[in-house]
């Protein structure tokens, strides 16, 4: 098997040739056109059960709301689908090359964010389920996402083919582009928003780069600021979120007051503790802020259930705001087919990985454990609520801009994968032909109809009584 960054078995580092040698040397294991299709595994598991089970482990009054949004549209299911996904990718070929994987790289965890700098950069946002593993399995993740936004958009069959195979190519040319430079071009390399204007410019209507331009502009206004107007309000004189139930409520609704003076106290040691998983200058910022209140919030479609906290602390005064989001971080769904984390505390596995794959980060990005109120020790990762995060809506791009989106994941996903994994011998593996390009085309649509059974599965769950939805 080859390892991250070129090195052989016996910790020998190989040669470029040596590495481009063993990622040919893999299409004989795995040749690529044996990615194409999908076929689901005899006696393979209830996907609501699979559901279920992740729920077991979360706030119990939330599942109904998790259900509630993954019965909406097979898309909005399959962002929540993660862990059905990853036992039915665990049964596909694979070359035995290894990276760092998002674990969950559907096209809505794409987007722009903040860099440290203030520069506005495109990249992956989620990483609740990072693991390493086959890098295949992010870029099959990624293209079943674009066909089953297609669908739901009403592209046609030619269309979608269309899109997927562009994505796919755009990581392909991108990986054969970084096994030619080095270590440090890779690492610092990162695409701002001129880059994303010049490829709107080249490729899109004026109506497509009016909607990137409005979407940079709406992502600058996303920042702790913004969600400090939004989120709170001025309450004898002081500030408190505003509660919002069941999506947002402050901790003094929420617990009886001998529970919630003990969670309050453990959300505050946390803040002072995960400040130690920061880097020097960046644990001595964070300790110039106080905590001022605590809420919790429902996040996204495949974490809602999962414990995550929302904190308002505040700086030189009143009107001077950090909100932070502490979010409950549990195994990740591929560890069961990949192997543990390396990491004891799974809030750590996330930082790790984001940190690994991203060109740029949330200064305040850290991870800590505290003591839950039903007495269970709880892993968490902490990060800003919002730092100029912006999303391109799926449901509104025509199959054009849908295409240059896709490519836009693609390179982006092949940056992550090059930062950790052999870039050379991925590269190699995928050659200058259009073969697993094809290839991935045929897996999405068969994965997207397995997708919808999946759906009316849990549709049908709910209609029979055996699950709640909500919503």
């Amino acid at each position: 098997m080859t390892k991250a960054g070129g090195v052989s078995d016996d910790r020998r580092p190989l040669s470029p040739r040596e590495r481009a040698d063993r990622g040919r040397a893999a299409r004989k294991r795995a040749p690529r056109s044996s990615h194409a299709g999908y076929t689901p595994v005899e006696k393979r598991p209830d996907p609501v059960d699979v559901i279920e089970e992740q729920s077991a482990m979360r706030v119990p009054e939330l599942i109904p709301i998790r259900y509630g949004r993954m019965t909406e549209s097979p898309f909005r299911f399959y962002r929540g689908a993660a862990a059905i996904m990853a036992g039915d990718l665990a049964a596909t070929p694979t070359s035995g090359i290894r990276a760092q994987l998002c674990g969950d790289a559907h096209l809505m965890n794409f987007r722009l964010l903040g860099s440290p700098e203030r520069r506005l950069v495109f990249d992956i946002n989620d990483f609740d389920e990072t693991l390493p593993g086959p890098w295949e399995w992010d870029v099959k993740r990624l293209a079943a996402s674009l066909v089953i936004a297609g669908r739901e958009n009403g592209y046609s069959a030619k269309q979608r083919a269309e899109i997927v195979r562009a994505a796919v190519r755009s990581y392909r040319e991108r990986m054969r582009l970084y096994a030619g430079m080095g270590n440090l071009a890779v690492w610092y390399d990162s695409a701002d928003t001129e880059q994303l204007q010049r490829v709107a410019a080249r490729r899109l209507s004026a109506r497509g780069r009016g909607r990137v331009s409005k979407a940079m502009a709406k992502a600058r206004t996303k920042d702790s600021l913004q969600a400090f107007a939004k989120l709170t309000r001025l309450h004898d004189g002081e500030r408190r979120f505003v509660a919002d139930p069941p999506l947002v409520v402050p901790i003094d609704d929420l617990l009886e007051s001998a529970e919630r003076d003990r969670i309050s106290r453990e959300l505050h040691a946390l803040v002072e503790r995960y400040g130690r998983s920061l880097s020097t200058e960046r644990a001595h910022l964070l300790r110039q802020y106080r905590v001022a209140d605590i809420a919790r919030k429902v996040v996204g479609v495949g974490s809602v259930g999962t414990r995550c906290w929302i904190l308002l602390l505040l700086g030189k005064d009143d009107e001077d705001p950090l909100i932070l989001q502490a979010k409950e971080a549990d195994h990740s769904v591929l560890a069961a087919h990949v192997g543990e984390s390396e990491y004891d505390n799974q809030g750590q596995r996330v930082v790790a990985g984001q940190r690994l794959m991203q060109a740029v980060g949330d200064v305040f990005l850290g991870w800590d454990r505290v003591m839950g109120a039903d007495g269970r020790q709880r892993d968490f990762y902490v990060r800003q609520l919002h730092d100029w995060k912006g999303i391109m809506v799926p449901q509104i791009m025509v199959p054009r801009g849908m295409r240059v989106f896709g490519e836009l994941c693609g390179e982006t996903l092949a940056r992550a994968h090059a930062r950790s994994g052999d870039r050379i011998a991925i590269a190699a593996y995928l050659g200058a032909g259009e073969a697993f390009d094809a290839a991935l085309a045929e897996f999405a649509e068969s994965y997207a109809d397995q997708n919808e059974r999946d759906h009316q599965a849990l549709v049908e769950a709910v209609g029979k009584g055996r699950v709640r939805a909500e919503g």
